[in-house]
């Protein structure tokens, strides 16, 4: 169950392919203007028009999941928007992987100490063992390793359990250091695409020795389109890194409970 990660791999594999997909429709779409041009002074020329809407139906898949508008918008954000995007795609699919595993982690404690304590009590402590073996989740993993050890006395249950609870507490805080650094990245991407949004502008007017709202509106357009996004796609990896840091302590605060009272009923028995 810890292989989830491989799952994904379709996933982003896809996600890949739509990103190949809107690069060609980017160059397709300053290709276009000259091909057009030829094809309106000349009409015996029908391959070039022919191999202009081949190529332009890759942009028109793109516009067909994620919407005209979006796809335009994404490629007058310039070069910064492609860094942007990357990271993104790398951070969800931590948060996919994240959800996956706290999902399989994460179990009915209740019902698990409800069975396993009066095995216990009763002094069944290879078939409370077996329990916990064929029990998901770190929470059991943490039980068994103490209980595999009862015949060394308390002790060494609590130290197993500690051991085996520091070990399962680093697998449920994998994960977090790269969504941490998309919710970093995506942000400075995008303001970095703000300055050269910036530096275009000043450019623009710098080559038109004026200062007029139509010489700087592409550099400005990009610059406001960068930061935008960098935040769009910053914010919900934060939110979604929040709740899972929640559901770990949950689940943390749960292994402590669990082992407490193991610990309890085998000194009981």
């Amino acid at each position: 169950m810890r292989n989830r990660l491989s799952k994904i791999l379709p996933l982003l594999l896809l996600m890949s392919v739509l990103l190949i997909s809107i690069a060609y429709a980017q160059d397709n779409a300053t290709a276009t203007v000259p091909d057009t041009a030829v094809a309106a002074t000349t009409t015996e020329q029908t391959e070039p028009a022919e191999s202009v809407q081949q190529t332009s139906g890759l942009r028109s898949i793109a516009e067909f999941l994620f919407g005209r508008a979006l796809v335009q918008e994404f490629l007058n954000g310039g070069w910064a928007m492609w860094p942007i995007l990357a990271v993104f795609i790398y951070g969800l699919a931590y948060c996919i992987w994240k959800f996956i595993s706290l999902m399989y982690a994460k179990i009915n404690l209740n019902d698990f100490l409800n069975q396993i304590i009066p095995l216990i009590k009763d002094k069944k402590i290879k078939e409370a063992t077996e329990l916990a073996n064929k029990t998901r989740g770190p929470i059991a993993a943490v039980i068994a390793a103490g209980l595999e050890k009862a015949e060394n006395g308390i002790e060494a249950v609590e130290k197993y359990m500690e051991n085996a609870a520091m070990i399962e507490m680093s697998y449920l805080e994998k994960g977090f250091v790269e969504m941490t650094s998309t919710i970093t990245l995506c942000p400075m991407l995008g303001f970095l695409g703000t300055v050269a949004g910036m530096i275009v502008a000043f450019d623009a007017i710098a080559k038109a020795r004026a200062v007029d709202a139509t010489i700087v509106a592409d550099g400005i357009r990009i610059a406001l389109i960068t930061t935008k996004w960098g935040l769009i796609f910053a914010i919900p990896v934060q939110l979604l890194y929040n709740i899972f840091t929640t559901m770990v302590d949950g689940i943390v605060v749960d292994m402590q409970r669990a082992s407490e009272k193991v610990t309890e009923a085998l000194i009981e028995s």
